[in-house]
């Protein structure tokens, strides 16, 4: 490896736009991923970070193949540098607060189903209030959510199940109810309900591993005592809602499905529902965020709108 030579400086001395940069390159262990998230070209940042550390007058990062990570003295700035940043941001919060600021963007994650489904018409609403107001919806799975969150890339999530110790504060939200979904044509059709033993005979298809529907579902179909659900025949994985529902039509199998996702294909009398004998299944939207995090006055205006929307 080349050494390079760092002058001793006077004093030691950064500005808190180099801490930004730095501390994205340590995070995402990449100059490339660094300068998209701070929407800079790779070479703009590479050049920062070596003014950055003949400032400081000692390398701060080693560049181990195509990884990036940061030596002892590295990882003492970084940790100064995260404070220094969570204190800009706080200041930068409490001041917007303090003028009455109600305009910018607001970046908002959920799962499929209240993204998709519920989200787009309340967001109508909250705009028709906060008409300088634009807002940036994530549509992922659950823990893709929940990991964002954490990891402050959203302020905001909404999602079809709760995580027990996730570190994330957990408001309650709409109701929602799950339902087996099959063909209109299928020879169940005109039955009302259906028991258990005969949905495990069926094809099935299921939501993909991280999703809210599935969590839900598995404890729902958990016979009492069992860590996992009655043994369905999967003949699919699939990676939205509406996947699953184009799977039910196709007669690929059968599903079950919110009941928020179905109300075109009922309508036009594509799709039928059933109850399943014994199980009712019903569960709740959460509205999470980081409670380390201190909330945006934008944030702040949309978690009290939703927590104050009715179903």
């Amino acid at each position: 490896m080349k050494n390079t030579f760092y002058p001793k400086p006077n004093s030691v001395d950064f500005d808190l736009r180099q801490l930004e940069i730095f501390t994205k390159v340590v995070e995402y262990k990449s100059f490339s991923k660094a300068a998209n998230a701070v929407f800079l070209a790779q070479a703009s940042v590479s050049e920062r970070i070596a003014t950055l550390e003949n400032q400081v007058g000692v390398r701060l990062l080693d560049r181990l193949g195509r990884q990036v990570i940061p030596t002892k003295a590295g990882e003492l700035l970084y940790g100064h540098a995260i404070l220094m940043l969570e204190a800009k941001r706080k200041a930068c919060l409490e001041i917007e607060d303090f003028l009455g600021m109600k305009r910018g963007e607001i970046i908002i994650g959920a799962s499929t189903i209240p993204g998709e489904y519920i989200l787009p018409e309340v967001v109508g609403i909250f705009r028709q209030k906060y008409p300088s107001v634009s807002i940036a919806l994530t549509i992922a799975d659950t823990n893709e959510i929940e990991n964002s969150v954490r990891e402050g890339y959203l302020e905001l999530g909404v999602v079809g199940s709760r995580s027990p110790g996730s570190g994330l504060v957990c408001h309650e939200l709409w109701k929602d109810e799950l339902v087996l979904v099959i063909p209109y044509a299928h020879r169940w059709a005109v039955r009302e309900e259906i028991s258990i033993d005969e949905i495990l005979e069926e094809p099935f298809i299921l939501r993909e591993i991280g999703s809210g529907t599935l969590k839900i579902m598995e404890e729902f179909l958990r016979p009492h005592g069992s860590k996992s659900m009655h043994p369905v025949n999967v003949v699919a994985r699939l990676g939205s809602s509406t996947a699953v529902k184009e799977g039910v039509k196709a007669g690929l199998g059968i599903s079950i499905i919110s009941s928020r996702a179905l109300h075109t294909e009922l309508e036009a009398g594509i799709l039928k529902v059933l109850k399943i004998k014994g199980y009712p299944m019903y569960r709740h939207f959460y509205l999470i965020r980081d409670e380390r995090r201190t909330p945006s006055p934008l944030c702040r205006a949309m978690l009290d709108f939703l927590l104050a929307k009715p179903e």
